[in-house]
């Protein structure tokens, strides 16, 4: 069995898999001080379900990010449940810091979007540290994503919760419908993760990487990252994904 193929029957059956050691220890304490800079220069706080703080559309921010828009180990496994077409929707990061709490879990899709047949969002979280339950490794709960509910029921007791933990450099991918959630910081260090959201063709981007991409760094993206972020036919294409395949 191959590894896309087994990403794929664990994420059919939970909901979810995780890809070790993706990124080398060179390309995550690159990408993990430029997250840090980030952070310093324009990150904010967030309190959508659980405090942390947040960096934007990190595609505009340094091209050290764009390893994870089309990586070779995650993308195959994207491209099989969203089809060749798929947009980036948004790639930002979520940094927990000690004494932050736990995110409320959830799906990401919407319940009018919701689809058992197959997911119209999966996300990935790329572990810029050793995620472990101490420092706030994302929570998920097995088989959701086959629930038809957006979350959690109010009452129902959550006997499986599943910490997605792995060494640095390791990638979570799991489909949108799945409950998760970050946890809890209690440790001394922050948690730092990149978080790559793809969408069907005919979604709109959640956060559009035109609105402040340098226009010097066009030329440097790959043909693949051009069309996953929409900029094929340049800066000022059409900025839905639907739009740019009229």
């Amino acid at each position: 069995m191959t590894e896309v193929e087994k990403a794929v029957q664990e994420i059919d059956v939970y909901g979810f898999t995780i890809l070790e050691s993706v990124l080398t220890s060179e390309e995550t304490d690159a990408m993990r001080r430029a997250l840090v800079r980030c952070e310093r220069e324009v990150g904010t706080d967030h309190r959508h379900r659980g405090e942390a703080r947040h960096v934007a559309n990190l595609p505009t921010l340094d091209p050290v990010f764009w390893a994870a828009i089309d990586h070779p180990r995650t993308l195959p496994v994207l491209e099989h449940y969203l089809g060749p077409g798929l947009v980036l929707g948004s790639l930002n990061a979520r940094i927990v810091r000690p004494g932050d709490g736990g995110q409320g879990l959830h799906s990401d899709i919407p319940g009018d979007m919701l689809n058992l047949r197959g997911p119209v969002m999966l996300n990935t979280v790329w572990m810029l540290d050793d995620f472990t339950e101490e420092i706030g490794a994302t929570r998920v709960i097995p088989g959701t994503h086959r629930s038809g509910l957006a979350e959690p029921p109010p009452g129902l007791e959550l006997k499986h919760v599943v910490t997605a933990e792995g060494p640095a450099g390791s990638v979570l991918v799991f489909n949108g419908q799945t409950w998760h959630g970050g946890g809890a910081n209690r440790g001394d260090r922050n948690r730092h993760a990149l978080f790559g959201h793809y969408r069907k063709r005919m979604l709109v981007f959640q956060v559009d990487p035109h609105d402040g991409f340098p226009s010097e760094w066009l030329g440097r993206l790959s043909e693949r990252q051009r069309q996953l972020l929409r900029m094929d036919r340049g800066l000022d294409a059409p900025r839905s994904a639907d739009a740019h395949l009229r």
